[in-house]
């Protein structure tokens, strides 16, 4: 039997979007809850994403005249996700994604950019961007919420085992003190959950070993915009204890990063919103587009990443200044560069000045026209030539960003075991689940995914 040293009705393990989300639900729906996280502050990957949330049907939509709906979003994720996304649980997300969008609003008091972007992939404006464009303004509302609600955060305290008493899900075996440079420093505690646990430590983009192992090609050699931390413990324990995985090998690549800078960096606000959206990308050796610019993150990154060395991305100002987007600091850190003429720009990365300026030529002939013929790309109603100098640039190379695949979960949030049945007392959300995305997740659909089942988590494991 167990000796616990504390109990709980509700333990919540990770202090992103999805475990915050969840322990607020859960305390709203009357449960004890704790929340742990494993490093020395809470955030996660969570508090250096974009803060980019997509919904369907949304009063700032109408604003906007932009004509949206659940089953248009279903579609859109479905298509990238290859048809392999689980359709119950798609259809959760995508049909819960503006009641989410409106309580982050209205009850955490998250602010957001009075716009609406589209991401490639999707097939209509329906992505909001948090205020300073950073995940970092979502996870201050909601750790102001859990002070609010007196929800106790323990950091540097780090999973070890879960709990299972031969039928349920009874509680976890906690290192407190964890320190990830000294892995055995720090405490064991037993820590009992008396309605549930609920698994919120995201995925494992910084787990080399691991991912090698789903996809060959993601060794070492491959950088990650993932802090260090995002590794796979969490969910191989569940594993251990039955736990179904679901889709374990698709494994996103973020096409908008650069070689020159680590980690998520500065240059993807300039390539994917304003280099994808207005601009070309170009071959390193020919000079020529390659690919549909605006296609979804599993298309560009497998085409970039196929060229085995850094494409190119181009725009000039006259996109830059209508984007609206402060792009100076990835100026500041020459991430991206500027030109005054296409010669020196092309003379600079190498490339062949005359295919390049016959690129842009066709690419300017596109935008006249409506009508890419050569990738069938969108041309969005706001397109423009690329012509008014100075011209900008920066070099892509794709980094591990999101692993689509994880524990297999229901429309409720319960983890399932390998019988496809619900493993009592054990709820997950979040990346480190499986099925919602499939073989590719379009932009801004993770904190989305976070938010829609982190509430639903929440309030069912509070019983």
């Amino acid at each position: 039997m167990t000796r616990w040293d504390e109990t709980f009705d509700v333990i919540v393990v990770g202090a992103g979007f999805a475990g915050l989300t969840a322990a607020i639900e859960a305390r709203n729906a009357g449960a004890r809850v704790v929340v742990l996280e494993k490093m020395k502050a809470p955030g996660g990957n969570s508090i250096i994403s974009d803060g980019g949330v997509a919904a369907a049907g949304t009063p700032l939509q109408k604003q906007h005249g932009i004509e949206d709906s659940p089953e248009l979003f279903y579609n859109d994720m479905l298509q990238a996700g290859l048809g392999l996304n689980h359709p119950g649980l798609l259809r959760v997300l995508t049909q819960n994604a503006a009641e989410a969008f409106r309580w982050s609003e209205e009850y955490l008091g998250v602010e957001y950019m009075d716009r609406v972007d589209r991401f490639g992939g999707h097939s209509v404006n329906r992505c909001y961007a948090a205020a300073g464009i950073t995940g970092a303004t979502i996870i201050r509302a909601m750790l102001k919420k859990i002070k609010e609600l007196g929800i106790p955060l323990r950091k540097s305290t780090c999973l070890e085992k879960i709990i299972f008493d031969g039928e349920r899900v009874t509680g976890l075996s906690v290192r407190e003190g964890y320190n990830y440079k000294d892995p055995e420093a720090g405490t064991i505690k037993n820590l009992q959950a008396d309605s549930g646990v609920i698994v919120t430590t995201g995925g494992f983009g910084a787990d080399v070993a691991f991912r090698a192992v789903q996809d060959p090609r993601l060794t070492g050699k491959i950088d990650t915009t993932n802090k260090i931390f995002a590794t796979g413990e969490a969910l191989v324990e569940a594993m251990r204890l039955g736990a179904a995985p679901v889709q374990l090998s698709h494994i996103q690549l973020g096409a908008w990063t650069s070689p020159d800078e680590k980690g998520f960096g500065s240059g993807p606000l300039f390539a994917d919103y304003i280099g994808f959206l207005y601009g070309i990308i170009v071959h390193p050796d020919t000079g020529k587009r390659f690919v549909n610019e605006q296609a979804d993150r599993k298309v560009l990154g497998d085409a970039i990443l196929s060229v085995g060395r850094p494409s190119v991305c181009i725009s000039d100002h006259g996109a830059v200044e209508h984007s609206g987007w402060d792009i100076s600091r990835a100026l500041k850190k020459k991430v991206v560069k500027t030109f005054e003429t296409v010669e020196g720009l092309a003379g600079h990365y190498g490339l062949p000045a005359d295919a390049l300026s016959q690129t842009i030529t066709e690419f300017n002939r596109a935008v006249a026209s409506g009508v890419d013929v050569e990738y069938g790309r969108p041309i969005l109603h706001d397109s423009m030539p690329i012509k008014r100098p100075p011209f900008y640039a920066m070099r892509l190379w794709p980094k591990v960003h999101y692993t689509m695949g994880g524990l297999q979960i229901n429309e409720e949030a319960r983890v399932i075991d390998l019988d496809h049945r619900p493993i009592p007392g054990l709820y997950a959300a979040g990346e480190v689940t499986g099925g919602v995305h499939g073989a590719c997740r379009l932009g801004s659909c993770a904190i989305t995914d976070c938010l829609v089942f982190g509430r639903i988590a929440g309030k069912n494991a509070a019983g």
